[in-house]
């Protein structure tokens, strides 16, 4: 906890408002997708989403692949206390949202579906996008592939898988007689990355998935000042020689793959 207060001491002191941002890419996201405060008819589709699952009590035994909870002790967990304190914020819903709706990818990857409350979000900004959506506990699977039936979000995909070894095969293009699924996809518009936050697994995800970037591509690491380890994991991405633009939000950071932009940096409140 005093590691985060720190870093997001530092990120205030480093971060700049739209009147700062000269790049004209950077500064119409800014302006027209993070401080659209416009309200949205698809933002009561979210409320209700989220609101349905905080009133859900139910318990569940959750297969924790990851680099752990912050909150949880016991891997037995109340499914709206799930929804309360691990899935992503309203706020942060809506911003998903908008940045799906400003985009509008065709194919998306998300690695963590959780209860699926960003998958909502993703599937609410581009209706017709094909998701891809991936999670390693198969009893929290189950209730997010329930809970986006129930709302009519026909166009996610849910797969129950390890997502080191999802992404492996997709790279080798394997498709064995025991495999349900077969991704086909060459490219992915936009991914979002909230799945494992430890150093290693962000930047092995990171080189498997670099095949498919285009020169539109749009990534989102989720909890990039999770711990000094994603920290430094996100230092890595931004230094990469194919990243050309990135904006840290602090909770999320944004990595773009843009020919025609010069390498820039941004910290931007949102």
């Amino acid at each position: 906890m005093l590691f985060q207060i720190k870093s997001y001491l530092k990120f205030l002191w480093n971060s700049k408002n739209e009147h700062a941002v000269h790049s004209p890419f950077v500064f119409n996201l800014v302006t027209k997708c993070f401080f659209d405060t416009k309200s949205k008819p698809k933002y009561s589709i979210l409320k209700e989403y989220r609101n349905s699952l905080l009133e859900n009590k139910t318990t569940i035994e959750v297969t924790d692949f990851g680099a752990g909870s912050k909150v949880f002790k016991s891997n037995t967990r109340q499914i709206n206390k799930i929804a309360k304190t691990a899935g992503i914020s309203s706020k942060r819903a809506e911003l998903l949202f908008r940045i799906t709706n400003y985009f509008q990818p065709d194919t998306i990857l998300e690695i963590g579906t959780s209860l699926g409350l960003a998958t909502s979000a993703l599937a609410l900004g581009n209706p017709k996008a094909k998701i891809t959506t991936l999670e390693g506990c198969p009893n929290t699977m189950v209730l997010a592939k329930n809970q986006l039936q129930l709302f009519n979000m026909s166009n996610a995909e849910c797969i129950t898988t390890e997502f080191h070894s999802f992404l492996e095969k997709r790279n080798s293009s394997l498709n064995t007689s025991t495999e349900h699924y077969k991704l086909n996809t060459e490219h992915f518009s936009l991914i979002y990355f909230d799945g494992n936050h430890s150093k290693n697994a962000t930047l092995e995800y990171f080189e498997l998935l670099l095949p498919t970037i285009t020169n539109d591509s749009v990534w989102i690491f989720d909890d990039i000042h999770w711990s000094p380890e994603m920290e430094e994991a996100w230092k890595m991405i931004k230094n990469h020689p194919k990243v050309t633009v990135t904006i840290d939000t602090f909770q999320w950071g944004l990595v773009f793959f843009r020919q025609e932009q010069p390498k820039e940096h941004f910290v931007i409140r949102t």
